[in-house]
């Protein structure tokens, strides 16, 4: 197997070494026999990159692949590059970490196409590094556009939430993301942006646009919203401490008993002791009533 098309839009371009043997540059027999085993190399890279492309599949197999292709033609930077979206993808994150640093060590530019930079964000983030993730989705948003509509949906509404996470220094950054992640998001991951641009506002002061946001859409089943796969793959490692306080900004003017107990829960745990601890606070103070229905 060649380096097919399908795998192009998961990396980029095929890898260098593997041009040559590439059908776009005419590949054939005699290239292959001289270099059986770059010949191998390249149809695990192509291959594992397609399992890739497909985001239901598990990647166990795929960490096998990118290790014999390491191998094989040890020093390049592809297989690590492999290597360490799958890892990302079976939530071994540490390991995805020292994986796509190592492939950045061998080629400077190994992280800079679209899809691995976004893995090479979300890993950041989830392994606290969290001024390397800002950093790194400062430099993938602005090429978001290359990115599959799902994958743009998960690289703005995680950055939102995690430039969110920073504190006031950072609100008026989070809701330009935000903003933004409602024009490159769908099904799921669409209401999850209006979720958190809601909260974003709110704790900008814009209450206004906060609640002219929320009522776009209600989101009475905002736990439920937040307990789908799509929605906590979007959230990334910052969505376990925001969700409290989404649930409970949503659900202030329709059910005050269950916001109150959402913004006590925000409070007793990590959000109690971040940025917007005083933000939740005044929330948890405040008394609000049903609104009357139309008869």
């Amino acid at each position: 197997m060649l380096w097919v098309l399908g795998s192009v839009g998961a990396f980029g371009a095929p890898p260098s070494e593997c041009l040559a043997l590439s059908a776009r540059a005419g590949s054939n027999l005699w290239e292959r026999a001289k270099a059986p085993e770059l010949g191998r190399y390249c149809e695990l890279l192509a291959s594992g990159t397609a399992k890739l492309a497909n985001p239901g599949h598990i990647a166990t197999d795929v960490v096998e692949i990118a290790e014999e292709a390491d191998a094989l033609v040890p020093g390049r930077a592809r297989p690590l590059v492999l290597l360490g979206r799958a890892l990302a993808r079976l939530g071994r994150y540490r390991e995805a970490a020292e994986a796509l640093a190592g492939a950045k060590q061998r080629d400077s530019l190994a992280l800079e196409d679209a899809p691995t930079l976004l893995c090479w964000a979300r890993v950041l983030a989830f392994t606290r590094r969290v001024n390397e993730a800002l950093e790194a989705y400062r430099t993938l948003l602005p090429r978001a556009s290359t990115l599959s509509i799902a994958d743009r949906g998960v690289a703005y509404v995680g950055a939102g939430v995690l430039v969110m996470s920073v504190g006031p220094p950072g609100i008026e950054e989070a809701v330009a993301i935000l903003r933004e992640a409602r024009k490159n998001s769908q099904d799921a991951v669409l209401r999850v942006a209006g979720l958190a641009l809601a909260l974003a506002l709110d704790r900008a002061g814009e209450r206004s646009q906060a609640s002219f946001v929320l009522a776009e859409r209600p989101f009475e089943n905002a736990a439920a919203l937040l307990g789908d796969p799509a929605a906590i793959e979007s959230l990334g490692p910052q969505g376990l401490v925001e969700r409290p306080a989404m649930i409970a900004l949503a659900l202030e003017r329709v059910d005050p008993k269950t916001a109150h107990a959402a913004w006590a829960s925000y409070l007793d745990g990590p959000g109690g002791a971040g940025a917007w601890a005083g933000h939740a606070r005044l929330h948890a103070t405040t008394r609000y009533s049903r609104p009357e229905r139309s008869r």
